[in-house]
């Protein structure tokens, strides 16, 4: 399998950030805010050092881009895009639904991702090819999205509701979300999980970093998803994302005033 030792690596450098992001999630950190008001903690800065000083020792060449920091040019053509805690708010107030997020980005493209929820013991991964996975206690399954295509009978995951107000099609956002069969909003990552898992169908961001989406989209198209922002664009860059059962894209697409593909 391509990427099968890069693969490893950032499993096993993604359950070791793990295992210190618990230590402090049990201890209870406090936060503080960045300059765009999100918080921070000291798990969040020492898990990054972590994950770089693991992966620059497996692989020497290759550079970082971190929500915390770490921005290393590499000489390879690729680098390590990460996530040490996705879901601070989760973590400072002791949810459970906080995950590190780490994608492998190979000249412009994401080929591999690793997803894992610490306090949850869900880990979940895939490479380009090579199908989306979630190990467990139980062991490893292969994920699939699910094949429903009418809203009526779909979960729609919609984040960041308490931020609607301030972005465009504000005033279609409830309209929208009365067609479905259910809504979810337990926070962008694990919502999406749901969607690789085959749990629920449409998943939606206003404001996304690449970060919060180089692991998540290689997943998610892994297990069968579209992935793409509210442009119609195939990209982490966006600013924004979208992850849909193959036949409920029709529906969102409208919602987005994006033409039918």
């Amino acid at each position: 399998m391509a990427f099968e030792r890069e693969l490893a690596v950032a499993r096993e450098a993604a359950s070791r950030a793990g295992d210190l992001a618990l230590e402090y999630f049990r201890a209870g950190v406090t936060a503080e805010d960045k300059a765009d008001d999100s918080p921070v903690t000291v798990a969040d800065r020492e898990c990054e050092r972590l994950f770089v000083k693991l992966l620059s020792e497996a692989f020497p060449e290759d550079g970082f881009l971190g929500e915390e920091g770490a921005g290393v040019e590499g000489r390879s053509g690729r680098r390590w895009i990460i996530d040490p805690i996705d879901g601070t708010r989760d973590f400072v107030r002791r949810n459970r639904l906080w995950c590190n997020l780490i994608g492998l980005e190979v000249d412009g493209v994401v080929e591999a991702g690793v997803c894992t929820f610490p306090a949850l013991g869900n880990q979940y991964w895939a490479v380009r090819g090579g199908g989306a996975w979630r190990g467990e206690a139980g062991g490893v399954v292969r994920m699939h999205c699910s094949k429903i295509n009418e809203a009526r009978r779909a979960v729609v995951c919609l984040n960041q509701l308490n931020h609607a107000l301030e972005y465009p099609r504000a005033e279609k956002i409830l309209p929208f979300l009365s067609q479905f069969w259910a809504s979810r909003s337990l926070g962008g990552a694990l919502d999406a999980m749901f969607l690789a898992s085959g749990s629920a169908e449409v998943w939606m961001e206003p404001s996304l970093k690449p970060w919060d989406l180089a692991a998540i989209s290689i997943i998610v198209r892994e297990a069968g998803c579209v992935f793409f922002d509210y442009a119609g664009r195939e990209t982490i860059y966006g600013g924004n994302g979208v992850i849909c059962v193959p036949g409920l894209e029709p529906v969102v697409r409208e919602f987005l005033d994006l033409p039918p593909r």
